[in-house]
């Protein structure tokens, strides 16, 4: 008799440690799908709130439009050609739009995203004739950065700004001295009689050293040619002027690198004479990077409470 009464209790535990496992499973993935629906909801309200246009925020009215070039110039940043030429289009296409300024805070970059940010500056003037364009200097305008602004009908800068750079940089680091000292070998493979030109592990080659002086020698040369074709007769080709030297805002004005000093409120109010400036700037926005975080999370907490949520046997 007493053995029944063991085993009935037994069961009878078991089958309530079941039960509670069950509700606790219920309650968690209940918590789940709430915290994942107010995800969604959030999401979107915020990419509501992201997709709303520079004429939405502009109440349809005429308006100054601003397009930032902030920061190092590269493929995949927020100062992108892909980013910058989009932000463009739509500023020049908007039917209220009386001219466009480019603030421009850049040391430079990539000269190919910059090239292709100055075409398709320069294709947007001819395409919208009436529509000027106008670039505004910040804290910095230097070498990617001034190779866009003079695509500008017209420059200004701050006082203080720095402007300039118009050069080529190819820069590196050669560790043939250290290895040699710490007894490191070097074992280098290759096809191709100049494959491994500048490599760092490796003495300087005279014969790759000077193809790689002409190279940017060339580089150079379009930038150059890029400066006189924007800045025209302005420009006042001191031997220093494309020497990769800076200035400051007043002296860039006084060579010509630049055309005024004022701000971009100065350039809206007084010379597009539209004092509502509105931001065409495309940037990664907070929806994007709460999907992308999202994307990331939301693997590692789904796992989480599946685990927590999967049924384990009794015992």
């Amino acid at each position: 008799m007493a053995e029944n009464d063991h085993w009935e209790r037994e069961l009878v535990t078991k089958l309530a440690t079941a039960a509670l496992k069950e509700q606790r499973r219920a309650r968690l993935w209940g918590i789940f799908f709430k915290l994942l629906t107010f995800a969604y909801i959030t999401l979107v309200l915020v990419m509501a709130l992201d997709w709303k246009g520079g004429a939405e925020v502009a109440g349809g009215g005429k308006h100054t439009a601003m397009v930032e070039v902030s920061g190092i110039i590269s493929p995949g940043g927020d100062a992108s050609a892909e980013k910058v030429n989009a932000a463009l289009r739509a500023a020049f296409k908007d039917k209220n739009t009386q001219g466009v300024v480019m603030r421009i805070n850049s040391p430079g970059g990539s000269p190919v995203q910059a090239q292709t940010i100055y075409d398709e500056m320069r294709r947007l003037r001819q395409k919208y004739p009436d529509i000027p364009l106008y670039a505004v200097v910040e804290d910095v305008c230097a070498s990617g950065g001034y190779f866009i602004a003079v695509g500008a009908d017209r420059i200004y800068v701050a006082r203080s700004s720095i402007v300039g750079s118009i050069g080529v940089l190819m820069n590196g680091f050669g560790f043939v001295g250290t290895m040699e000292k710490l007894g490191i070998e070097r074992r280098l493979i290759t096809a191709g009689d100049n494959k491994a030109m500048l490599d760092p592990f490796s003495p300087m080659d005279e014969k790759h050293r000077a193809y790689a002086e002409n190279l940017a020698k060339e580089i150079h040369g379009q930038f150059v040619s890029v400066v006189r074709e924007g800045r025209g007769k302005r420009l006042k080709e001191i031997p220093e002027i494309f020497s990769g030297l800076i200035w400051s805002g007043d002296k860039s004005v006084e060579l010509g690198l630049a055309d005024g000093i004022g701000s971009l409120e100065h350039v809206a109010r007084d010379v597009v004479k539209a004092e509502v400036i509105v931001d065409y700037t495309q940037k990664e926005g907070f929806a994007e990077k709460f999907a992308k975080r999202l994307g990331a999370g939301a693997a590692s907490a789904l796992a989480e409470f599946a685990l927590r949520a999967s049924p384990s046997p009794l015992r």
